[in-house]
């Protein structure tokens, strides 16, 4: 059903349903990605298959879908009744910029990212379905949230040149992340682009005498963070969307405690997760927005394939791999 013909109250209950269940499925797959690796990069299927489909042309397919929702969403505005018939309250300054923010990120992922790329192993197709379903309904999510009423009434006090730090800290960490996550990841083309120059038949600082295998060329990279993490671009990803997160939305808890903190864990509990299942959308942690939904959905999701990925290259490399590297935190994980 389009937008168009939403009430805003339809348009509540399918944004806030849309919030619990994106929520819980990531909750979901938490548990299962680390028994089940995704068929994409380094796990990547060997051999033939029908299966299989261009890695580069997936994503940039995939990765699409996110601003494109994100941009119906922000200009439809389904969450906000109109001043007058056919009439709508200009976006703030503060709106723009997120918009802005959240765009350019997607530029860089779906476009700039992978036509840079000099090669990319094939993904099963699973891969950029469920990409396309994820990038869904994380753009709904995000756009509609960006233009609502709960947003403007939150982003107003930004108007101020000083009316609220944590946007000038969410920006900041924002543009660091962005940054980080650029960077880490040329240091990883630049390892397939010296491989293609090159023609190398092997992998770097592999174990001697191991066969190469089947796919694309992998070696240890260095530089930068991963002089302490395995998966730098995957902590500045995550450093990036907390300081959106911070920038666009009221914090998910009213306090933060030592004793809150202590909390988190029983939050993925089977009983937690039975209890939120059951509960009416509109009563699902009213506090926790789609930019901290997002956030909380890319570590959930990201953290099991940086701790597989790790370990998948402690044993390919062997004793060559550096064994001070955490896998995606510096100094703590």
């Amino acid at each position: 059903m389009a937008l168009t013909y939403l009430s805003v109250p339809q348009a509540r209950y399918l944004y806030d349903a849309t919030r619990k269940w994106f929520v819980l499925g990531s909750a979901g797959l938490f548990f299962a990605t680390f028994f089940i690796n995704a068929p994409f990069g380094r796990f990547a299927q060997k051999g033939k298959s029908l299966f299989l489909v261009n890695g580069i042309k997936a994503w940039i397919l995939m990765e699409l879908v996110s601003p494109t929702c994100f941009l119906y969403t922000f200009l439809k505005s389904p969450l906000s009744l109109p001043v007058l018939p056919g009439m709508e309250l200009p976006l703030l300054s503060a709106q723009k910029v997120l918009a802005a923010m959240y765009l350019i990120h997607y530029l860089n992922r779906a476009l700039i990212n992978p036509l840079r790329t000099p090669s990319r192993s094939k993904a099963h197709v699973i891969v950029p379905l469920f990409g396309v379903l994820f990038n869904v309904l994380n753009g709904s999510l995000m756009g509609s949230y960006l233009s609502s009423p709960a947003a403007r009434l939150y982003l107003g006090k930004n108007e101020n040149t000083w009316g609220n730090p944590l946007w000038y800290i969410g920006l900041g960490l924002w543009a660091v992340g962005f940054v980080g996550n650029v960077w880490h990841d040329e240091i990883l083309l630049n390892i397939r682009r010296r491989a293609k120059t090159s023609g190398k038949k092997k992998d770097d600082d592999g174990k001697k005498g191991e066969k190469r295998e089947e796919g694309e060329h992998y070696a240890i990279p260095h530089g930068l963070l991963y002089k302490y993490v395995s998966f730098p671009n995957y902590f500045c990803e995550w450093v990036e969307w907390a300081g959106f997160a911070l920038a666009a939305a009221p914090l998910p808890f009213t306090e933060l405690s030592s004793s809150a903190l202590h909390t988190i864990p029983s939050l993925f509990s089977m009983d937690t997760l039975f209890t939120l299942y059951y509960l009416p959308p509109s009563f699902f942690a009213p506090r926790l927005t789609p930019p901290w939904v997002f956030l909380l959905n890319e570590i959930v999701l990201m953290f099991p394939r940086a701790y597989k990925g790790h370990q998948w290259y402690k044993t390919k490399f062997g004793e060559a791999y550096p064994k001070e590297r955490n896998i995606v935190i510096p100094f703590v994980l």
